[in-house]
């Protein structure tokens, strides 16, 4: 009797670190059935000579929470290989949500994560409350690939206080609440909880989000659910200056992992050149808390991003900003940004340890107005000097000569390769913060998959084929405990990447496209190398296209 799906010829990598073999896969019923020699022919057929046959990839940092509404494939993540995502970080989301909130819901999201109100008004269809509802919702809409939910804990503590979530911490009685509203969550099957510290995650007005409010018995509060249940994982965003850990958040780590029982996550770690041994640094004082569990989360790719000085994601951290997010029309952003009282705020921001004091990192890419056209390709640094002004004035001037649609290129970490190297040659730091379906106009790192395995594997050599695909598969899922995936072997789910280990890869720059709803922009990486993305035994990926196949799941921890 024929296998539904036979995949012949190929170099199986099977997620687990053991060393490649030349195996065919087949596959009944969205499992795999046998990985060896296989005899019985295939209702399709795939010929994987000279590629290679991985578990799919599971990326555990996107933001995706929107986007499933107008596209199940969510692409570009599909196109790297990528079949299971894990999202909801960072604290910021959609669900628990009533009517009257969901502007708010929506704000936040456009102040932490760039995703275009306007996008967000014409792509969602509100046909949930609660945030089991939403797992159905998401369910009902027949994904492509593989949806994790962790249970973002700022809609959450406004589904209970309303807008004083975020100005205070909750009462006694209110924690009780939000924590039985997450209960409700982990048993509807979400795989934990996220939140964040960052103090450039401004929320609705400009306002603190709002998880970034709960004390210390909120979060011991919180974490008892996931120790209660016995499953689950936390994220939280936690270096106050990104790349660097301080003593007080490791303190928070260690409530975290002693309330829980359970592994926690924590971002960002990027190597900064210009603090040379920020990496080190943050691994030697924490290296306590990820001996009992804490993972520190990377992305292997340089940080490059663009910058629209409508949505200023980038100078959030700076309090002078604060200002920014406050009213977000255009003719407040204008008055702001020619207020000399905010262009001294914010010289006097750039002195404090936050500052990054390095204007050659920011480059104009793009204006409107004909009269700039020359500066464009030159850094804020180059200009700076030819007009005889700081960079403060040089930047916000060229803002408003542009009416504020000047759209700039930011350089700035994981730029070191031997550096680059001895952090992703570290097994204790988890691969990932790839932040699809965020920051859409400003930059992609979804494609970080291939770009490890073309960059990193086969053009470097910093990590062996057979131990990046395992720190992209089974590494991410024993994490949050998806526990039928990221491994090839009989009986588990058929979620299968298939690529060419000789062209696979990535740039580490997007191209533009106008594909979100209204046409608005967004920036994607477009993929190199993946021949097939297998979801539950189905092709949803082949020859550069999606098929248009809904066979994704809604996990449940």
């Amino acid at each position: 009797m024929a296998h539904d799906l036979v995949i012949r010829n190929g170099i199986v990598v099977d997620g687990t670190g053991a060393p490649a073999r030349r195996a065919d896969v087949a596959v009944d019923g969205g499992r795999i059935v046998a990985v060896g020699e296989v005899e019985a022919s295939g209702a399709h057929t795939i010929d994987a000579s000279d590629c290679v046959v991985a578990p799919g990839f599971v990326d555990p940092h996107t933001h995706y929470d929107a986007q499933i509404c107008w596209d199940g494939a969510l692409t570009p993540s599909s196109w790297h290989g990528v079949t299971s995502v894990v999202m909801g970080n960072c604290g910021v989301g959609l669900a628990p949500c009533r009517a009257d909130a969901r502007e708010i819901a929506m704000r936040d999201l456009v102040n932490v994560e760039a995703i275009p109100y306007e996008v967000m008004q014409q792509g969602i269809q509100w046909d949930w409350e609660t945030f089991p509802e939403y797992m159905q919702a998401a369910e009902r809409r027949g994904p492509a690939v593989n949806l994790a939910f962790l249970a973002p804990l700022t809609p959450f503590r406004h589904y209970v206080m309303g807008e004083e979530s975020m100005e205070r911490a909750a009462t006694a009685q209110e924690t009780t609440r939000i924590a039985g509203l997450l209960g409700e969550a982990m048993d509807a099957g979400a795989f934990g909880f996220s939140s964040t510290i960052l103090n450039q995650h401004l929320g609705f007005q400009g306002r603190p989000l709002a998880c970034r409010l709960a004390d210390a018995a909120e979060l011991t509060a919180y974490a008892n659910v996931l120790r209660d249940r016995g499953k689950g994982a936390i994220e939280i965003a936690l270096t106050r200056k990104i790349g660097v850990l301080e003593e007080a958040q490791c303190e928070t780590l260690d409530l975290l992992l002693r309330e829980s029982g359970r592994p926690v996550t924590f971002i960002a770690l990027f190597d900064r050149d210009d603090i040379p041994e920020a990496v080190r640094d943050t691994l030697r004082l924490a290296a306590p808390q990820i001996a009992r569990g804490a993972r520190p989360q990377t992305s292997p790719l340089p940080l490059t991003r663009e910058v629209n000085m409508r949505n200023p994601f980038a100078f959030a951290a700076f309090p002078s900003w604060k200002r920014v997010f406050e009213d977000t029309s255009k003719a407040a952003q204008a008055r702001v940004y020619a207020d000399r009282a905010f262009r001294d705020a914010f010289r006097a921001d750039l002195q404090s340890p936050l500052g990054f004091g390095n204007w050659e990192r920011i480059a104009m890419h793009e204006v409107r107005a004909p009269e700039l056209k020359a500066f464009e390709g030159m850094s804020i640094a180059e200009i700076a000097r030819a007009q005889g002004k700081d960079g403060v004035d040089t930047l916000l001037d060229l803002t408003l000569a542009d009416d504020l649609d000047i759209e700039l290129t930011m350089s700035s970490w994981n730029t070191r390769v031997d550096r680059m190297a001895e952090l992703l040659g570290n097994p204790a730091i988890l691969i990932g913060l790839g932040d699809g379906g965020a920051h859409l106009d400003m930059l992609c790192d979804s494609g970080y998959p291939t770009y490890l395995l073309g960059t990193w594997v086969r053009e470097r050599g910093a990590l062996s084929l057979e131990e990046a695909v395992r720190r992209l598969t089974s590494d991410p899922a024993d994490m949050f405990g998806i526990t039928d995936r990221g491994r090839l072997r009989p009986g588990l789910a058929a979620d299968i990447t298939v690529f060419d280990p000789a062209t696979v890869g990535s740039g580490n720059r997007g191209e533009r496209r106008f594909d979100l709803p209204g046409g608005a922009k967004r920036m994607v990486m477009p993929s190199k190398g993946v021949e097939h993305t297998i979801v539950n035994g189905e092709v949803m990926y082949t020859d550069g296209r999606v098929t248009g196949s809904a066979s994704g799941r809604l996990l449940r921890s």
